[in-house]
């Protein structure tokens, strides 16, 4: 066993670290092709070729107002509803759980003609804000059900303590639930966040102009016609897009505490 599962885990190992490779080697390769080699000249060209206005820095603002806009908006709603669900025994309860699940089957390109009807209906088409809400909506589903789970993490006698004090309830879920789950929150955002940074159906559907298309969009103009692929300027763009992502990652890694969050806040 011990041998299977060694090599089990050097060949996801392999799996994974070959494509990375790939990409490393070939955004510094002039002559990149699929295949993996030692570039015979190591050079910055592709990087230099992609950092225009055009090609990145715009289309990567795009991204991090659409993903960042609609993380921001699914975590604070998610928050209220999972709020609810969480505190109160009701009827509705777990029906609307359930219909939080189906939410989170439906496939995207299934409501993507429905959409985009509704879309153009209210003059939404080409609308980065209709586009955020949409993202948004799409990934409540999923945040709801998370946020649920983080926030029955918290002890229900911290807010019961503050209700004697006279708070409010959306007083002790801003000042108590909000930062004892902040981890939970983090991972939420990050889930959201990455989701729709990687979204390329959406914006590619309701976002008509190429100024307004993020980078999950613009990445598809380095294939050019007849099979035509600039692999190097690919692999160069590819690495500085998944830069943004894991510095968030880092930066919420580094800064937001983990389990010791509720440390001390209930006495046994």
């Amino acid at each position: 066993m011990k041998v299977v599962s060694n090599t089990v885990l050097a060949l996801v190992v392999v799996a994974f670290a070959l494509p990375l490779a790939w990409l490393v080697l070939a955004s510094v390769d002039t002559r990149a092709t699929l295949s993996i080699k030692w570039p015979e000249k190591i050079s910055l060209q592709n990087f230099t070729a992609v950092l225009t206005p055009e090609t990145a820095f715009v289309p990567l603002l795009n991204s991090l107002v659409l993903s960042a806009g609609c993380a921001i908006i699914t975590v604070v709603v998610a928050v209220l509803a999972a709020y609810p669900l969480s505190r109160y025994r009701m009827r509705i309860n777990k029906p609307f759980l359930y219909g939080v699940l189906f939410g989170t089957c439906l496939p995207i390109t299934a409501m993507m003609v429905p959409v985009y009807s509704l879309f153009v209906a209210f003059n939404l088409i080409d609308s980065t804000a209709g586009t955020i809400f949409f993202l948004a909506a799409t990934s409540l589903p999923m945040a709801i059900y998370m946020m649920k789970n983080f926030m029955d993490g918290v002890p229900i006698s911290l807010e019961e303590a503050a209700w004697v004090d006279g708070a409010s309830m959306m007083k002790t879920l801003t000042r108590i639930v909000v930062p004892l789950m902040r981890p939970g929150l983090a991972v939420v955002f990050i889930f959201v966040f990455i989701g729709a940074w990687g979204n390329f159906f959406v914006p590619f559907i309701l976002l008509l102009s190429p100024d307004k298309q993020p980078a999950a969009v613009s990445i598809y103009s380095f294939f050019g016609q007849y099979g035509t692929i600039a692999y190097g300027q690919l692999a160069a763009f590819s690495i500085i897009y998944s830069v943004p992502v894991l510095s968030l990652y880092i930066f919420v890694s580094r800064f937001l505490g983990g389990g010791s969050a509720l440390a001390g806040g209930v006495k046994g």
